[in-house]
C-alpha cells in the first residue's frame, strides 16, 4: 500500500514539474542547466523536469511608467516635468527584454531625465506649457531609438504636468489678476464713457425741447398780445394804451400768483398800491414819446429825401 501511494505521489511531482501554465499576453523564458532553451507564450506548456526550469515570466500587455524630473527653463525658473511613458515588450524580442536589461525601467527613467533636462532649459517657462508636446515628442524619439535594442516598444510619452516653484506660481496667477483687473478697467471706463456721451445728449435733446416750448409760449404769447390789442382798438383804446393795459394786467397776474404761494419769499420792486397807475402813466407817455420820436425821424427822412431830388434836377 505505501509503495502505491509513493508511486502516485511521484507522478503528481513529475506532472507538476513537467506542465506549467503560461498567462494571456504572458510569455514564460525556459532555461536547460541555465542556458535559454525557448520562448513560450499563453497556454499549457511542457518542460523536462529537474532539467528544464521556468526562468521568468514577461507581461506583453502596455505599461506606463511616470518620471518626474526637475530642471530650469532658460529664464532660470525650476520646474517639476512629469513624463508618461507607455511601453510593451516586443513579442518577437521577448529574449532582448529578458536578458539584455535588468531593471529596463531604470534604463527608461535615465533617458527621460537626459531628454527633458536637454530640452527644457532651451526654453522660457511659458514656451514650456505651449510646447509640451515637442518636449513629448524629443523624449519619444530619443527612447525608441535606444530602447528598440532591447526589445522594447515606446507607444507613447506625454507630458501630463509642469510645476513651477509655488513663488513662481503665485505671481503668474498674480500677472493673471492684474491683466484681467486692466481689462475690466477698460470695459468700465468705456461704459462710463459711453453713459456720460448718452446723458449729454439727453441732456442736449432736453433743452433743444424745453428751448423749443419757450419759443412756442412766447409765439403764442405773442400772438394772444396782438389779439388783446386788436379788441382793445375795436373799443377805441390807441395802441400805446393796449400795451400799457397789458402790461399792467401781466403785472397785477404775476403778483396774484406770488402772493398764491405761501412758502415765497420773493419781493417786487415796486410794489405800492400807487405803483401801478404811476407805471401806467409811465408806459403811456414813454409809448407816446417813443412814436413822436419816430414820426419825427421819419419826416426828417423824408425831407433829406426831398433835397436829394432837388440837387438831382438841377445838375
Amino acid at each position: 500500500m505505501l509503495y502505491y501511494i509513493f508511486i502516485i505521489l511521484f507522478i503528481v511531482l513529475v506532472l507538476f514539474g513537467t506542465l506549467f501554465i503560461v498567462k494571456q499576453q504572458t510569455a514564460a523564458i525556459v532555461e536547460r542547466f541555465g542556458r535559454f532553451t525557448s520562448v513560450r507564450q499563453s497556454g499549457l506548456q511542457i518542460k523536462i523536469p529537474v532539467v528544464d526550469r521556468v526562468a521568468g515570466r514577461l507581461s506583453l500587455r502596455v505599461q506606463q511608467l511616470d518620471v518626474v524630473v526637475e530642471t530650469k527653463t532658460k529664464d532660470d525658473v525650476f520646474v517639476k516635468v512629469k513624463v508618461s511613458v507607455q511601453f510593451k515588450v516586443i513579442k518577437d524580442k521577448v529574449y532582448d527584454a529578458f536578458y539584455k536589461l535588468d531593471f529596463p525601467q531604470d534604463q527608461i527613467t535615465s533617458y527621460v531625465f537626459d531628454v527633458v533636462r536637454a530640452e527644457v532649459p532651451k526654453m522660457i517657462l511659458d514656451d514650456v506649457f505651449e510646447k509640451k508636446d515637442d518636449i513629448a515628442i524629443a523624449v519619444k524619439g530619443e527612447l525608441n531609438d535606444a530602447m528598440i535594442n532591447y526589445g522594447f516598444d515606446i507607444i507613447k510619452t506625454l507630458v501630463t504636468d509642469i510645476d513651477p516653484d509655488q513663488q513662481v506660481k503665485e505671481s503668474m496667477n498674480r500677472i493673471n489678476a492684474s491683466e484681467r483687473e486692466k481689462v475690466a478697467a477698460q470695459f468700465e471706463g468705456d461704459a462710463q464713457r459711453i453713459l456720460i456721451v448718452e446723458r449729454a445728449k439727453a441732456e442736449a435733446e432736453s433743452k433743444r425741447l424745453q428751448g423749443q416750448g419757450i419759443a412756442d409760449q412766447r409765439r403764442e404769447i405773442a400772438r394772444g398780445l396782438e389779439d388783446s390789442v386788436k379788441v382793445l382798438n375795436n373799443v377805441d383804446i390807441n395802441s400805446q394804451e393796449a400795451s400799457a393795459l397789458i402790461v399792467v394786467t401781466q403785472h397785477y397776474d404775476t403778483l396774484q400768483s406770488v402772493g398764491s404761494a405761501s412758502n415765497s419769499n420773493l419781493i417786487l420792486m415796486p410794489n405800492s398800491p400807487q405803483a401801478g397807475s404811476e407805471m401806467l402813466n409811465n408806459m403811456v407817455a414813454s409809448f407816446t414819446a417813443s412814436n413822436q420820436i419816430g414820426e419825427q425821424m421819419k419826416k426828417a427822412a423824408k425831407e433829406k429825401e426831398i433835397d436829394d431830388r432837388n440837387k438831382n434836377s438841377q445838375t
